[in-house]
């Protein structure tokens, strides 16, 4: 006699791990700084909308992503215990939550903000879901690179919530996240790049190795520092952010330093990936929130 095994339904927690708490963390920091840099004074309840937007849309393109790899994800260690690898929830479930979730975010946005942020949270979610999981992910080495984008597009969103226009400031801090985005994911690549062998994901260490990984964070750590500190040459913030990025940056610049020059051997602890890695989040956080600080005190 052979007995079935049914799962139990996906309870609300299920629902939260499919969004992707702690990048969505990140992706709404960034869109609300980008709101409150904005020379103008937002409406509590447009900015509070506006932010809400941003959270479901980040939520529903990591629901579509953990939708779409979830076989990929039961092969890796680090993404096992997610909801559909761990058999807690069924891929159709996620995938009307996701579609769901990202379709009334842009309508949200769109009807109670402006258009213009409505469509480039559309184009964030279509970009993160098409371009970067189904196309570059599984296809390409260079997949964050481009990939990258997908989570640039939260200051420009938020600016253009609160202006309906863009301007030169956000467009810099697009391009802050954009080359931040290599430097900060192949340092996680470095040490967790067996989980993606084993997954067929092929991740730069995994294709080129260790050494061509490490020389590419130093290489684009060097772009990443100029669109960080160049706001303030240019005028578009003041003392109190450049101070910030100028001493941030060269404490970035010094970790992915230690990273590109090292050898190392598959026993190694990797420390100093992990620093990186590390700190490349609180980075992201002090520059964003610099922005804000010197909008605001200027």
């Amino acid at each position: 006699m052979t007995t079935e095994t049914i799962a139990l339904p996906a309870d609300w927690r299920d629902f939260l791990a499919l969004t992707k708490p702690r990048v969505m963390t990140l992706v709404v920091f960034t869109g609300l700084c980008g709101m409150l840099a904005a020379p103008v004074t937002v409406h509590p309840v447009i900015g509070f909308t506006a932010i809400l937007c941003i959270a479901l849309g980040a939520g529903a393109a990591g629901a579509l992503n953990q939708w779409y790899e979830a076989d990929l994800d039961a092969k890796m260690r680090r993404t096992a215990g997610r909801p559909l690898p761990a058999g807690r929830m069924d891929k159709q479930s996620a995938l009307h939550f996701g579609v769901g979730l990202g379709a009334f975010s842009v309508l949200l946005m769109g009807l109670a903000v402006n258009v213009l942020a409505g469509g480039i949270l559309a184009a964030s979610i279509l970009f993160y879901v098409l371009v970067y999981t189904v196309w570059l992910k599984p296809r390409t080495p260079q997949n964050i690179v481009i990939g990258g984008a997908a989570g640039a597009f939260p200051p420009l969103i938020g600016w253009a919530a609160a202006t309906g226009g863009l301007a030169p400031l956000p467009v810099l801090l697009f391009a802050l996240v954009f080359l931040w985005t290599p430097p900060h994911f192949w340092a996680l690549a470095l040490f967790v790049k067996t989980d993606y062998a084993n997954a067929g994901i092929p991740m730069l260490p995994v294709v080129a190795g260790e050494r061509a990984t490490r020389t590419q964070i130093g290489l684009y750590t060097i772009p990443m520092a100029v669109a960080a500190i160049v706001p303030w040459p240019l005028k578009l913030t003041g003392a109190i952010y450049g101070v910030v990025a100028i001493v941030a940056t060269a404490w970035f610049a010094l970790l992915a330093l230690r990273v590109a020059t090292r050898s190392t051997q598959e026993s190694d602890t990797m420390r100093p990936e992990k620093r990186l890695f590390a700190f490349s989040i609180v980075y992201l956080f002090v520059l964003f929130g610099a922005v804000v600080v010197d909008r605001w005190l200027a």
